[in-house]
């Protein structure tokens, strides 16, 4: 049986999408990566809940990726992946890598990610699948890496802003309401 779309176009599809993500992570501008999705596609977050339709994505991806420390996560490195002709899907592993400090270690951490295709360069639905736990170890790591590098006036400054980004996302998880509207 013969998928309904090529491998050649289901790669082309996750070529757009890769390189909109790396724009997006590495300039803040992620209207490219927004257009990789159909206007009724699914986002599946497990920590921030599911969002329905294209706009409900594109204020998620900018509510997240704005705030110190979170818009230090500055590159998508798809280290493998894997097409499935038959049913359109792409499942890769992303490391998610933080800005170089220069201290010689690369702060990273990895989750799966799941692209159902749709037809035309989009993707109906994408799924991320990740430990939690382990993100906040490797973004704790790297905000203390941070700070040490950085100067009294920088460390009250990069401080007071990852109080902001901390307590804003605690407020959204304690409503029930994620940041585009959905429940969680």
């Amino acid at each position: 049986m013969m998928g309904r779309w090529t491998r050649e176009e289901l790669e082309q599809a996750f070529d757009k999408y890769s390189k909109a993500a790396h724009k997006g992570a590495s300039t803040g501008d992620w209207e490219d990566w927004v257009m990789c999705f159909t206007p009724d596609a699914t986002y599946i977050e497990h920590v921030d809940g599911d969002f329905w339709g294209r706009d409900s994505i594109r204020k998620w991806i900018n509510d997240l990726m704005k705030p110190w420390p979170i818009c230090e996560m500055t590159a998508f490195v798809y280290d493998w992946y894997t097409i499935d002709e038959d049913k359109g899907w792409i499942i890769t592993r992303v490391l998610n890598r933080m800005n170089d400090l220069g201290d010689g270690r690369i702060y990273e951490e990895r989750n799966m990610t799941i692209l159902r295709y749709a037809g035309n360069g989009m993707f109906s639905s994408e799924e991320d699948c990740y430990n939690p736990a382990l993100f906040e170890k490797m973004m704790g790591e790297w905000v203390m890496a941070k700070l040490e590098r950085s100067s009294p006036e920088e460390q009250l400054r990069l401080s007071e802003e990852l109080n902001k980004t901390l307590a804003a996302r605690h407020k959204v998880h304690e409503s029930g309401i994620s940041a585009a509207g959905a429940p969680l």
